[in-house]
This record gives structure tokens, C-alpha cells and sequence, in this order.
């Protein structure tokens, strides 16, 4: 049995509840690969060497976790590393339909690759990227969603924006 996985996303940045799903996910498969989309679509805050970046340092003690950048159809980077298994998060019911079609998309290109979808702790199951970003730029501290030095990252950004 292949017990390779990848956990790709978007990750801008790495929150708590990312790092929950990684550790779900490394209990489950010995091989994780957390893949960063380098998805300009998204239009993301920070690029994806600083996301990779983030990520090696959020899991830096975790042993068997692989952190990398991929481009184009996450079946394909799958395929191109041997995994048969897709990890995906939901957060909440909103977070399903989205996540369903993209499951069921990647089916139809890649049968032989399956989507398990995990669930974050339920201090987790509320926050997003996008929404933690909005909040930060509007003054919240995000101390007990975001690693210490990522919220510095995000100081950092946040006086480039303003300067």
C-alpha cells in the first residue's frame, strides 16, 4: 500500500489550523508532502518561497513531512511524486461544496487518486488565511491562530504596504 500523501494549498500564510491538519494527516500517513500552489490566480501576500519558507519552519520537528512548491494540476504533482492520496481540509459546511467539486473534478482527471478530507481541531474550524489577513491589516492580534514568527512575517509585510 502506498502510504505516500500530499496536503496542497495555498497556505499565505500558514495558520494553526494548517498546522493541525498536517499533524491529522502525518498521523494517518507516514509520507506527507505539504505543497504550496503556486497559484498567481489567488494573488497571494506573500511569495511562494517565503510560503515554502514558513512551512519548513512550522514543521521543522515533524519527521516524514516534505514541504515543496508545485505548479499546474495537483493529480499531476501527485502522479510525478507517487501518491495516491489527496488531503483536504474543511472548516466548516461552507467549505464542502467547494471542496466536493474540486475532489470530484480531480476524479474524473486522476481516478487512481483518492481525496480524504480531515477535519481541524474545532479551536480551529473557523479561521481562515484570507479571513486572518483582513483581520491583521485591521489591527487583530492573531497571536492564537498564527505561529509567532509568522505573524512577524506579517508585520513585516504589513510596514511595506503602509511605507
Amino acid at each position: 500500500m502506498n502510504k505516500k500523501a500530499i496536503y496542497p494549498g495555498t497556505f499565505d500564510p500558514v495558520t494553526n489550523g494548517h498546522i493541525d491538519l498536517i499533524k491529522r494527516a502525518k498521523a494517518i500517513f507516514p509520507e506527507l508532502i505539504v505543497a504550496v500552489a503556486a497559484n498567481p490566480e489567488k494573488n497571494p501576500l506573500f511569495s511562494v518561497k517565503e510560503r515554502v519558507a514558513m512551512l519548513k519552519k512550522a514543521t521543522s520537528g515533524m519527521t516524514g513531512v516534505e514541504v515543496c512548491d508545485f505548479k499546474g494540476l495537483v493529480v499531476n504533482f501527485a502522479r510525478q511524486r507517487q501518491a495516491k492520496v489527496l488531503i483536504r481540509g474543511l472548516r466548516m459546511i461552507s467549505d464542502f461544496e467547494y471542496e466536493f467539486q474540486m475532489a470530484l473534478t480531480n476524479r474524473k482527471f486522476a481516478p487512481d487518486i483518492e481525496t480524504i478530507f480531515l477535519m481541524p481541531h474545532e479551536s480551529y474550524s473557523y479561521i481562515s488565511s484570507k479571513l486572518l489577513k483582513e483581520a491583521f491589516f485591521l489591527g487583530a492580534d492573531l497571536s492564537s491562530f498564527l505561529p509567532v514568527f509568522v505573524e512577524k512575517e506579517l508585520k513585516k509585510k504589513m510596514n511595506l504596504k503602509v511605507a
